[in-house]
């Protein structure tokens, strides 16, 4: 089955083996006398610089430079808990990585399904190592707490002794929702993690950003970790080409998933979540099983060669399910009217 167009970055056909190869032939970002460590102290400086941090350190996986964040909080605080939305990446899609390899203690804050707030944090007995804020927040629809609650909470836990660390897989995404440039945002956090494969539209890889001492540490359970890689320069020239032509787009991108969703909800077959994207995320409601819905878009992909979804997420109405778009240039080529039209018929494709 040949993937032509995708409404799932992840599925994208710019992530074949073919495209990413021919990107980085053509990035123009190689010389015949660069060196293997170049690209990757390029991307580091770059990435520092775009959020206003010191220091910044390549890593082979978000799940790795997240892990060592903590466990470097956890370490200078003398403190082995922390805590976050209890659908922060670390508890759900980490296999408790946190605790089997670093000992650490997780404190899941507030109602699974609405943002965490201040009141929930206060009511954390524990002394915290560190508090984790996921923007914008994937589980609940690429939604961001408002401007001035973030502020407001990030002041609370420095207040407390601990660090307030930003998992921004998405963080480029989330600049969009804000009024606030990329290292205004980043002000706010001790550190920061940012993916270069997900809105960046890379192959692998992730960077944690922070003052001098932290990132030294942090270089020291990189390398406890097995994430010193010596040849990870294809990683960092893709993340360099996503800089350069994927992150200045963000704003389209938000702007195309914000008529992906009036398209969307105008039709009245199914919703969206939130009403009005925040970023160029969202979530997509359907009045269909999860089965069902996985069923019709896998014929929808054999008979058009269109992927709208990766996988479906029940509800607890069993006869409901929702899917997650996560619009990036592939999207683009799917206009907010043929989306709409092809989700209102995945029930005839059952």
């Amino acid at each position: 089955m040949e993937i032509r167009r995708s409404l799932s970055m992840h599925a994208s056909p710019r992530r074949s083996p073919f495209e990413v190869l021919r990107r980085l032939s053509e990035s123009g970002l190689i010389a015949p006398d660069t060196t293997p460590e170049e690209p990757v102290a390029r991307l580091e400086e770059r990435v520092a610089g775009l959020l206003g941090k010191p220091k910044a350190l390549f890593f082979p996986s978000g799940t790795m430079a997240q892990q060592t964040a903590l466990r470097v909080h956890a370490e200078t605080s003398g403190r082995r808990a922390f805590a976050g939305h209890p659908q922060t990446h670390l508890q759900v899609w980490e296999n408790q990585g946190y605790s089997a390899v670093h000992g650490l203690r997780f404190h899941p804050v507030g109602d699974r399904n609405a943002l965490m707030g201040l009141p929930q944090l206060r009511a954390v007995g524990e002394p915290l190592a560190a508090v984790v804020f996921e923007l914008p927040q994937r589980d609940l629809g690429g939604v961001l707490p408002a401007w001035e609650d973030l502020r407001e909470q990030t002041r609370w836990v420095r207040e407390q002794g601990a660090a307030a660390h930003c998992d921004g897989a998405r963080l480029w995404e989330a600049q969009t929702g804000y009024e606030a440039s990329l290292a205004q945002v980043a002000d706010l956090f001790d550190t920061v993690y940012v993916s270069l494969y997900k809105g960046l539209e890379g192959a692998r890889g992730a960077v944690l950003a922070g003052d001098e001492v932290t990132i030294a540490h942090a270089a020291v359970w990189r390398q406890r970790l097995g994430g010193a890689i010596a040849d990870a320069w294809p990683l960092a020239v893709l993340g360099l080409l996503g800089l350069d032509e994927v992150l200045p787009r963000m704003a389209e991108f938000r702007d195309h998933a914000r008529a992906l969703a009036k398209a969307i909800n105008d039709d009245g077959f199914a919703r969206t979540h939130p009403v009005v994207p925040q970023t160029p995320m969202f979530h997509v409601h359907l009045p269909m099983s999860p089965a069902d819905a996985e069923r019709a878009a896998q014929a929808l992909a054999e008979e058009t060669g269109v992927k709208l979804l990766l996988y479906t997420r029940s509800n607890p109405d069993p006869g409901r399910c929702s899917f997650e778009v996560g619009v990036g240039i592939g999207a683009l080529e799917l206009s907010p009217r043929e989306v709409a039209e092809l989700i209102r018929g995945l029930p005839s494709r059952v």
